[in-house]
């Protein structure tokens, strides 16, 4: 088409025409606007679902407990003065579901515990040598760091009959108190010695008993591979 000639259909010449290629090309565009809005969305919405994805959960192996064995004396008398934490509901369930929320109220109970309570022995802190306790003054031993742990994750909306004192020997062989918090995921050990929460097969301790969740008896968790009993070595336990 030669310079200064009409476009079939556009009766007024070089100006329609000039006004038919301008739509045109601003549909295009918007068309390619609109193609790259879209694919900003949906590079954003893959974007998202990648980072969900990137948080794993753990999993880990469930502790068997054995028959049921006596409490440790510092447990039996922590429950005489405060019954309401060693309550055991019925209608409580045995297993946490282990979702996001409940895995990052764990870590974060953990840390701030484990960062805000100073170790002290009970002998030097109460002049005893075992005494069960909350560490409401900053200072307590290792069972004192997960009676408290326990406390805040229960004031948290998970129930105590899945959080669970257990007795340990420690990877020095000296007497230790852990918190075992079971989940659909398996068992998970919150220590005072370390911030990271790890399953209990993963924990180089020695189990042997922890508290029961159908009645004031605990249970054993003694393998008692040797024929001995470990029990005369937790009579109480170092922070």
């Amino acid at each position: 088409m030669g310079e200064g000639a009409s476009v079939p259909g556009f009766p007024f010449g070089d100006w329609a025409a000039g006004r038919w290629r301008a739509g045109i090309l601003l549909r295009r565009v918007r068309q390619g606007a609109s193609l790259a809005i879209t694919g900003l969305i949906l590079t954003l919405g893959s974007a998202t679902t990648h980072a969900h994805r990137g948080v794993d959960l753990p999993d880990s192996a469930t502790e068997t407990g054995g028959g049921p064995t006596r409490s440790i004396a510092g447990w039996a008398d922590f429950c005489r003065r405060m019954p309401d934490e060693c309550h055991i509901d019925p209608t409580q369930p045995k297993v946490i579901p282990l979702t996001l929320s409940v895995w990052r109220a764990l870590r974060s109970v953990n840390a701030r515990v484990n960062a805000r309570i100073k170790p002290m022995t009970d002998q030097a802190h109460w002049g005893v040598t075992d005494r069960w306790d909350f560490p409401d003054d900053g200072f307590g031993d290792c069972e004192d760091y997960q009676l408290l742990k326990r406390r805040m994750l229960a004031e948290r909306g998970l129930p105590r009959r899945a959080l669970l004192m257990t007795v340990v020997i420690d990877d020095i062989n000296e007497g230790h108190a852990v918190l075992t918090v079971r989940t659909d995921r398996g068992d998970f050990i919150l220590d005072n010695k370390t911030d990271e929460i790890r399953p209990w097969k993963s924990v180089p301790y020695a189990f042997i008993k922890r508290a029961g969740q159908e009645s004031a008896a605990w249970v054993s968790l003694e393998e008692d591979a040797g024929g001995g009993r470990a029990e005369a070595r937790v009579a109480t336990a170092e922070p």
